[in-house]
C-alpha cells in the first residue's frame, strides 16, 4: 500500500471524476490534504521498514555476543598465533612485522581492502556479462561453508564447553540436517523467516571467523577502512556497488539471495520503485565476504522461491501473484561488519562497552535511514554507524569504564 502522490494530471483528473467546478481555494485545500495524507503514510512505513532492520540487525549481534561470552574459542588470547593469511604484518611474526602495531595494522588493512575491491569488481564483471553460474557456483560454495564446517566447528566447542556426551554419528546428523535445509532455504524454496534466520546466522558465522583470525589492531583499522571504501563504492559514480545496483535495476533482476536480507517476499512482477513511493527508503547491498559492503537505495524486485526475473522491464498484473507491500533489504556485509564490531567490544568482558555499540549501531542505522529519507539517493549503510559504535567504544572503554571503577573503589554512588 503506498499514498497517492498528487500532481497536477492526478488531480485534476480526481475533480473531472467529481463534475464539481472547484474554485482555487478549495483546489490549494485538497492538494494540502493530499500532501498532508503522503507525508503520513511516508511516516508510517518509514517507521515499519527501520523496525524490519533493528529486529534482524539486533538479533544477529546478539547472536554474535551469546557466542564469544559462552565459546572461548574465539576470544583472542596471548596464545593466538594462527591469523588469515591476507595478514601477514602482526607483533608475533618477527620476521615481516615491521616493529610497530599501527604501521602493521595499517598494511594488513590495505591488503584486505585491497581484496575486497577486487573481488567486487570481478563479481561485477561476472554481473555484467551474465554469468550467473559462476557467480551462484561461487555463493554456493561460500554458504556450504559457513553451514557446514563452521556449524561444525562451533558445535563441538559447546560440546566440549558444556560437558555434553555426544558422538560422532549423531553430531553428522545434526550438522547435515542444519546445512541442507539452510541450503535449500537460501537458494530454492523455503518458508521466508528461515530464510531470514539462515542469512543471519551465517553472517553471525562469518563476523566470528574475523574476530577470531584478525589481529586486534588490525581489525579495528579494518572497520574504518572498509567504511571508507564504502562511501566510495557508493557514491562514486564508477563505484562497484552503484554500477551492481544500476544493472539490477536496469535489468528488473533480482540481487542474489546470498547477498542480501530481505524482509518481506518480492515479485517481480511488479513495476520499480520510485522517489515518490513511500517504499523507497530500502537498503541494498553486498556480503563482503564475496562483495563488499553496499548501499542505501531502492532495491529491483525479487521473485518469490528465486523465481526468474522477469528481463522486459514491462508491468504485469495478476491478482494471485500481487505483493502485499514492499520488503527492505539489508546486504549481509552489513551484518558482518556490524557484529564484528559488538563481538570484539564483547571480548573486552565490559557489559557497559557491549551495551555502548550495541545501540551506537542501531542509533547510526537510523541515521541512515533518515538521510536517506530526505536526500532521496542511494547512501552507504556502513559508514555512520561504524564510526559511531568505534566512538562510543573508545569512550565508553577509555572514558566511562575508568570513572565507574574509580566510583566502585571509592564506594561512591551516583
Amino acid at each position: 500500500m503506498s499514498a497517492e502522490v498528487v500532481t497536477p494530471n492526478n488531480l485534476d483528473a480526481r475533480l473531472a471524476r467529481e463534475n464539481q467546478p472547484q474554485p482555487p481555494e478549495t483546489r490549494e485545500r485538497i492538494e494540502a490534504e493530499y500532501e498532508e495524507e503522503d507525508d503520513v503514510e511516508t511516516l508510517k512505513y518509514g517507521a515499519k521498514h527501520v523496525m524490519m532492520l533493528i529486529v534482524p540487525v539486533s538479533v544477529c549481534m546478539m547472536l554474535v555476543i551469546a557466542i564469544i561470552r559462552t565459546v572461548t574459542m574465539y576470544d583472542q588470547g596471548p596464545q593466538q598465533q594462527v591469523y588469515l593469511v591476507y595478514t601477514p604484518f602482526n607483533e608475533n611474526n618477527k620476521d615481516i612485522s615491521t616493529g610497530s602495531p599501527v604501521s602493521d595494522a595499517v598494511l594488513n588493512m590495505l591488503i584486505v581492502v585491497s581484496l575486497v575491491v577486487v573481488m567486487t569488481c570481478f563479481l561485477v564483471l561476472l554481473y555484467k556479462y551474465r554469468c550467473y553460474k559462476i557467480i551462484y557456483g561461487w555463493l554456493f560454495l561460500s554458504s556450504l561453508i559457513l553451514l557446514f564446517m563452521f556449524s561444525f566447528i562451533y558445535l563441538q566447542e559447546v560440546i566440549v564447553r558444556f560437558n555434553v556426551a555426544m558422538d560422532y554419528i549423531t553430531c553428522g546428523y545434526i550438522v547435515w540436517n542444519f546445512g541442507v535445509m539452510g541450503i535449500i532455504s537460501i537458494f530454492w524454496k523455503g518458508p521466508l523467516i528461515l530464510q531470514q534466520a539462515y542469512l543471519v546466522i551465517t553472517s553471525a558465522f562469518m563476523a566470528l571467523v574475523f574476530i577470531k583470525f584478525l589481529p586486534e589492531w588490525t581489525l579495528w583499522f579494518l572497520l574504518g577502512g572498509i567504511a571508507i571504501y564504502d562511501l566510495f563504492a557508493v557514491l562514486c559514480p564508477k563505484g562497484p556497488l552503484r554500477i551492481l545496483v544500476e544493472l539490477a535495476e536496469s535489468r528488473n533482476e533480482p540481487i542474489f539471495p546470498a547477498l542480501i536480507y530481505s524482509s518481506t517476499v518480492m515479485w517481480t512482477i511488479t513495476g520499480m520503485t520510485e522517489p515518490s513511493d513511500p517504499n523507497y527508503n530500502q537498503l541494498n547491498e553486498s556480503n563482503s565476504s564475496s562483495s563488499p559492503p553496499g548501499n542505501t537505495a531502492p532495491p529491483p524486485n525479487r521473485a518469490p522461491n528465486n523465481t526468474a526475473p522477469n528481463n522486459t522491464g514491462t508491468q504485469e498484473h495478476d491478482p494471485e501473484m500481487e505483493p502485499a507491500e514492499q520488503g527492505v533489504k539489508l546486504g549481509l556485509g552489513d551484518f558482518i561488519f556490524y557484529s564484528v564490531l559488538v563481538g570484539k567490544a564483547a571480548t573486552a568482558d565490559d557489559w557497559n562497552t557491549v551495551m555502548a555499540c550495541f545501540f551506537a549501531i542501531l542509533i547510526g542505522m537510523c541515521l541512515t535511514l533518515l538521510i536517506l529519507a530526505v536526500v532521496k539517493r542511494a547512501l552507504p549503510a556502513l559508514p555512520i554507524s561504524i564510526f559511531v559504535g568505534i566512538l562510543f567504544f573508545v569512550g565508553t572503554r577509555f572514558c566511562i569504564k575508568p570513572f565507574c571503577d574509580r566510583l566502585a573503589i571509592g564506594q561512591v554512588y551516583i
